[in-house]
């Protein structure tokens, strides 16, 4: 065996990278305070509909473009065609944009259970404004203080997300050893009893009720898997592709669902959720340092603490998650700020950018279009934070969002599929999905899935009479989509394009 071939990866180490891009510590409480037990069977289902096709799909793309350097614009411009790749990538960018804005106002909560242990942010109050229009400001404040930052090349600030990650993979052990420690200190008891099947069908959560609402959740789940599309890069870096790498993502799926469905099951072990989750003051951004302040208050409780004493123990345990995920936040942002628009910048053409919104400076990064960016973020923070809504609804609207945000580009991924499979002159070394038949199955599951997904997560708000959540997210996709056209048209006219169809050959 030569060095080369030592080098690449085999199975073990495949599962490792695909499960450690995947899954998510925070999926798990947020997912149980949505829907309880029944969030397992949708987790189940999306790994199954949407997980195992798309890995599959995005490691064909990979494989198919790996000397590439334009990314998923490449993938779908030599697939289908200059104008979808355009406004797909754009797309795809934007969802980055709304993550920002979302960072921006959740980060105030890791803060708030970093210093005092409990989220206080729904108490804050400043010159006559109310709490989601101070976090708004601050969110401004943030962004623009992000933005001057990363702009002067100081990337050395994204390496803090390294400890916070390693922290937030430490925080999984105990969670699960913790867990344990209370089950047993119960006799073998579940805060969250589970009566029947029923338990893993109707969610306690009063708001997901309703066939649209539990629909809806499914947004949540594919957003659980988000991130397969690192394993597009990978496939002529693993050893013998062609039988390693379908075994390695079919047993990353199994896993990642079976992690999914232990943690959301081991929550219930030491959350009740009628006790713990109903109250006004907990909301989807907060969930998570609810549920693991709660979880070391029973922890304490299971060691014979007194009250007080577990009292401090939940607090101290919130604060640790807070500061493990603010770290990785933080790390991730400063590096988000600028890489997605590098990438959109340089994998399009030059003449689709005005002015200097294209150049990138010695340091690598594209500073003018960081400063439109920070702009963009800056007034939907403003417009969102004082549209007049409590805290609750403002971040159960955020989060919405950024989910519907994060999902809607892999629609055009998958959608590009079969014209990718179509078009003769890509050269394909690495296929799953050989036969036509196969090819429509995968695209249609994932295409649905995403699809209806995010349908019903748009129209739910409506059916409980919140019509701006629905806007908003109808508007953000709709807005993006309106510039990314109209800038491909200015192209168009001023490179005189007719022919939207793929001519190169890879």
């Amino acid at each position: 065996m030569n060095d080369e071939s030592k080098k690449k990866l085999t199975l073990v180490p495949l599962i490792l990278m695909i499960f450690t891009s995947v899954f998510g510590f925070n999926n798990m409480p947020r997912a149980f305070y949505l829907m309880g037990y029944s969030a397992i069977p949708w987790y189940i289902l999306s790994g199954i509909t949407f997980f195992l096709p798309y890995a599959f799909m995005m490691a064909e793309f990979g494989a198919a473009f790996k000397e590439e350097s334009g990314g998923i614009y490449t993938w779908m411009e030599r697939s289908v065609g200059p104008k979808y790749a355009f406004v797909g990538t754009f797309m795809w960018y934007a969802s980055y944009v709304v993550w920002m804005v979302s960072i921006c106002s959740t980060i105030f909560i890791n803060i708030s259970n970093i210093i005092f242990g409990t989220d206080r942010t729904s108490s804050l109050r400043l010159f006559g404004l109310n709490s989601t229009q101070v976090i708004g400001l601050m969110g401004i404040l943030l962004i623009i203080l992000i933005t001057y930052v990363a702009s002067k090349g100081l990337n050395w600030v994204s390496k803090i997300a390294s400890i916070g990650g390693t922290s937030v993979l430490a925080i999984n052990v105990i969670f699960l050893l913790g867990s344990i420690v209370v089950l047993i200190a119960n006799g073998g008891k579940l805060a969250e009893p589970i009566t029947s099947l029923k338990s893993f069908t109707v969610s306690p959560n009063p708001s997901y009720l309703s066939p649209i609402a539990v629909l809806s959740f499914i947004v949540f789940a594919i957003f659980a898997y988000g991130g397969t599309e690192v394993v597009g890069g990978v496939v002529d870096q693993t050893e013998n592709a062609e039988k390693t790498f379908p075994k390695g993502v079919l047993f990353s799926a199994i896993i990642i669902a079976i992690g999914y469905s232990l943690g959301i099951f081991l929550v219930g072990i030491f959350t009740k959720w009628n006790s713990v989750l109903a109250s006004n003051n907990v909301n989807m951004a907060n969930a998570q340092y609810v549920i693991m302040n709660n979880f070391g208050y029973q922890i304490g409780l299971s060691l014979g603490a007194s009250k007080s004493t577990a009292i401090i123990i939940g607090n101290w345990s919130a604060r640790i998650v807070a500061l493990s995920v603010f770290l990785s936040l933080m790390g991730a942002f400063f590096t988000l700020s600028y890489a997605p628009l590098r990438q959109l910048i340089e994998g399009t053409p030059a003449e689709l950018w005005p002015g200097k919104t294209a150049e990138i400076d010695d340091k690598g990064v594209p500073k003018y279009a960081m400063w439109i960016q920070c702009l963009l973020v800056a007034v939907m923070l403003f417009l969102i934070s004082f549209g007049g809504d409590i805290a609750k609804v403002f971040f159960a609207r955020i989060v919405l969002m950024t989910n519907v945000a994060m999902t809607l580009p892999y629609v055009f991924l998958c959608l590009a599929y079969p014209s990718f499979k179509n078009n003769k002159k890509i050269n394909r070394p690495f296929e799953i999905f050989k036969s036509r038949t196969s090819v429509i199955i995968a695209t249609v599951l994932t295409s649905v899935t995403v699809g209806f997904a995010n349908i019903f997560t748009i129209i739910e708000p409506a059916f409980s009479k919140d019509i701006a959540s629905t806007l908003w997210m109808i508007a953000g996709p709709l807005f993006f989509t309106v510039v990314a056209l109209l800038m491909f048209r200015r192209y168009e006219k001023s490179k005189n394009v007719v022919n939207d169809s793929p001519v190169k050959e890879t």
